[in-house]
């Protein structure tokens, strides 16, 4: 009860100068949520915030932090919607796929990298690629399991006078393919900007019921004989890994009028073989940037029974 209250606070806190509400207000709507709902308590949280941005007719991107923010590093980034500043150096900078998105590349430290989305609206100036900033209330996002960070209108950027030597944030991990997780394969999201959850049963679990955008991905699990390693693909890596692009899975999938088909053909084409992956840790999973295929004696049999019992 703690918990909700401090929560509670927070949420009034960055609504209190749009809206007529008090902390018993958030307090009573979270706890109906967590107590009489069983949601999660960061989905409640989610969920009431939306609410009252709706009601203040408000973008995510418009609210404060609330208070004085915690300096972090790259690698304390490990939960979504958390209101931070970092320094951090630009390491890429990549071409927007967006009239919305001002700049987009990869921010790094010494503790590894991460993902970074400027907004054309926030009226921010230019990163420079190479250049190090002091960067001051950036909202934390989370996208396949991969965490970002968004600079808004809030944000406050200053040059640093200073360089910073990036480190590197990739683990290896090797093994038989022993299974793919349901949730694998062709899947639909959320359309609602800036959500990524996946629809189980057409819903989303913060903005209801959606016709959803599909998108590929695999929940794999390599076993080294000793240790297994959960693996995450995204649509790019799963395309590569499996040769089945969206467009040929959204094919398969209506030909056979069940989406199932796609994970199934995955499950038979992939299973039972040794290979090597390459990525950043979420977790307890590592996202897949590189994989290789390698020759190991794997027992078939064997990996079929460790894949039921997963």
């Amino acid at each position: 009860m703690t918990d909700l209250r401090t929560q509670a606070e927070e949420i009034h806190e960055q609504f209190s100068d749009q809206l007529e509400i008090s902390v018993d207000d958030v307090h009573e709507r979270l706890e109906t949520l967590v107590e009489e709902y069983k949601v999660p308590l960061d989905e409640a949280r989610r969920s009431v915030t939306s609410t009252y941005l709706d009601e203040a007719g408000m973008d995510r991107e418009e609210l404060s932090g609330g208070g004085g923010n915690e300096q972090v590093q790259v690698s304390d980034v490990d939960a979504a919607e958390e209101w931070v500043d970092l320094t951090a150096k630009v390491v890429e900078l990549w071409e927007p796929n967006s009239d919305a998105v001002a700049q987009v590349g990869l921010l790094g430290d010494e503790t590894g990298t991460i993902k970074f989305t400027k907004w054309s609206k926030s009226d921010l100036p230019e990163l420079e690629d190479g250049e190090v900033y002091h960067l001051r209330n950036v909202v934390t996002d989370e996208y396949q399991g991969r965490f970002s960070v968004k600079l808004n209108r809030t944000t406050v950027i200053e040059a640093a006078d200073e360089d910073i030597e990036v480190g590197d944030d990739d683990t290896t991990v090797e093994g038989a393919l022993v299974d793919i997780q349901s949730g694998s394969g062709l899947i639909k999201r959320c359309p609602e900007e800036d959500c990524t959850r996946v629809l189980q049963n057409g819903r989303c679990s913060e903005h209801g019921e959606a016709d959803g955008e599909f998108d590929l991905r695999i929940k794999g699990v390599l076993d080294d004989g000793e240790d297994v390693h959960e693996v995450i693909f995204d649509k790019e890596a799963t395309e590569d890994f499996t040769g089945i692009t969206l467009e040929e899975a959204k094919e398969m999938a209506m030909d056979a009028l069940d989406t199932t088909v796609v994970a199934d053909k995955m499950r038979k084409e992939t299973l039972g073989r040794y290979y090597r992956v390459t990525g950043p840790t979420f977790s307890r999973y590592v996202l897949a940037d590189e994989v290789e295929e390698l020759d190991g004696p794997v027992d078939a049999e064997e990996t079929l029974i460790k894949a039921r019992s997963i």
